[in-house]
């Protein structure tokens, strides 16, 4: 009998789970999704809202992808418990779906101040909340954005693209606080502000004023901002109720091996958001995506390693911030190589431990982003001229070396692009559909678009006209 897997969850970890487990073999595949509609990706969301990207162009899977691949698809449908002595899932209208295998892909929720729920009030989760911005955008009153993490500072900026004035509040003493030092933290700040952003650290908000709708913000301070719309980007937490409702063992995230299997239950399986393996919980796309392969093949029953952790790698991607930091910012102890061009906005900084890179920020030039991630993650020795492996902004800047990784998130080289494009791709869209490049966090996109750019200028006889 075919192997009856289901997933909970059709985000982007839910997605790619399935892609992956497609190519391993036949099985029968249910999918819930809690949001209508196809995967999408949300990590473009902010260049929806900023209107730099459209809505089709962050679709992932429309319906029909599902149903020519005999995947069945429940959108839009709500999950009430996990019935795990008859191994089957209940949903909201009583509907019971037995599995042999369970994949738990329900991702983050917000974990933000407790707020008087009023109209103007957004967590930035979906592209529900996205349609509800761009909403209160268009009445032109100004926002406040609590939260001066990545999410937090892309929605400030795309919000300050459609001219709305925007107050980025940060309860930390600096911006990114996790993942910058104070040197560069403060080059970040002086971008931001220069891109019509004004930014308030050290400072929440107490209080939401108004009646039915927003129309300003109390902080801690005692002091007021006049405000539309308040959108909260202040973090997130696993969301484990399903599991431990359950009785899966939890603790930040559902407890898994390196299989990825829960820890109380081997036939249930947890990745991305909500997943918890070697006490770590990671919320971005690269290792989600890691996962789900690994997920995959334990379900398909095919030999694997396992998953063994990956590379804390944070890029932010806002219209005018070019931003990339892994590993550790902390340097007790350490060697430590920097070079600073605050006339330019540009501060990088590599931290060099017992001859490895053990953390590196790159803020105004993310050229040697590919090549630092994999010494970073391959724990290679680095050259005695550490210098040279930081690219400095110059006037005849490179084009990307073949060798180098484009795309972090799908780990596509410059010479898998090329490839492609001999191969037929002519445009970004076509590039994906081949080697997957840029449907991750969407920051190589450019750098797609300038190799495809540098390709049709040698060979314009192949370009379609």
């Amino acid at each position: 009998m075919t192997r009856r897997v289901v997933v909970v969850g059709n985000g982007m970890a839910g997605f790619r789970f399935i892609q992956e487990l497609l190519e391993l073999g036949d099985f029968d595949v249910t999918v819930v999704g809690a949001e209508p509609g196809g995967a999408y990706n949300r990590a473009r969301l902010p260049e929806v809202l900023a209107g730099t990207a459209s809505e089709d162009s962050i679709e992932l899977a429309d319906p029909g992808w599902y149903a020519a691949r005999g995947v069945r698809l429940l959108a839009g449908v709500a999950v009430t418990r996990i019935d795990r002595a008859l191994r089957r899932l209940v949903l909201a209208d009583g509907q019971a779906i037995r599995y042999d295998n369970l994949v738990l892909a329900t991702g983050s929720v917000p974990a933000g101040p407790d707020l008087r729920p009023v109209e103007g009030v957004v967590a930035f989760r979906g592209r529900t909340d996205c349609a509800a911005m761009k909403a209160f955008a268009a009445r032109g009153r100004p926002a406040v954005v609590l939260g001066g993490g990545v999410l937090g500072l892309e929605t400030a900026r795309a919000l300050a693209m459609g001219g709305l004035p925007v107050t980025l509040v940060q309860r930390g003493a600096r911006l990114m606080e996790r993942q910058l030092d104070a040197g560069a933290a403060r080059v970040l700040d002086r971008t931001v502000r220069s891109l019509g952003v004004n930014v308030r650290t050290g400072v929440s908000v107490r209080a939401v004023r108004g009646a039915g709708s927003v129309s300003g913000v109390e902080l801690d301070d005692g002091s007021r901002l006049a405000a539309g719309l308040l959108v909260l980007c202040c973090g997130t937490r696993p969301s484990t109720g399903l599991a431990s409702a359950a009785d899966l063992a939890v603790r930040a995230g559902v407890l898994v091996d390196d299989q990825l299997r829960s820890v109380t239950d081997p036939r249930i399986l947890a990745i991305g958001d909500c997943a918890e393996h070697r006490g770590y919980v990671n919320g971005l796309v690269a290792p989600a995506w890691a996962q789900a392969r690994v997920a995959a093949m334990t379900v398909a029953g095919q030999r694997t390693a396992g998953y063994a952790g990956s590379p804390a790698v944070v890029r932010l991607k806002a219209d005018g911030i070019e931003l990339a930091a892994l590993g550790s910012a902390r340097a007790p102890g350490a060697e430590v190589i920097r070079f600073t061009d605050p006339s330019h906005g540009v501060y990088q900084k590599l931290i060099v431990r017992n001859g490895q890179l053990a953390g590196a920020i790159l803020l105004g030039d993310t050229r040697a982003a590919g090549t630092l991630t994999q010494l970073f993650d391959r724990r290679a020795r680095l050259p005695a001229d550490r210098s040279s492996l930081l690219v400095t902004r110059r006037a005849d800047r490179d084009a990307p070396a073949a060798a180098a990784t484009v795309c972090e998130c799908n780990g596509v080289s410059g010479a898998a692009i090329s490839a492609a494009w001999q191969d037929g791709a002519r445009n970004a869209g076509q590039i994906a559909a081949r080697t997957r490049a840029t449907t991750g966090c969407g920051t190589c996109r450019d750098t797609v678009e300038e190799i495809l750019a540098g390709l049709a200028a040698t060979e314009p006889s192949l370009v379609p006209a």
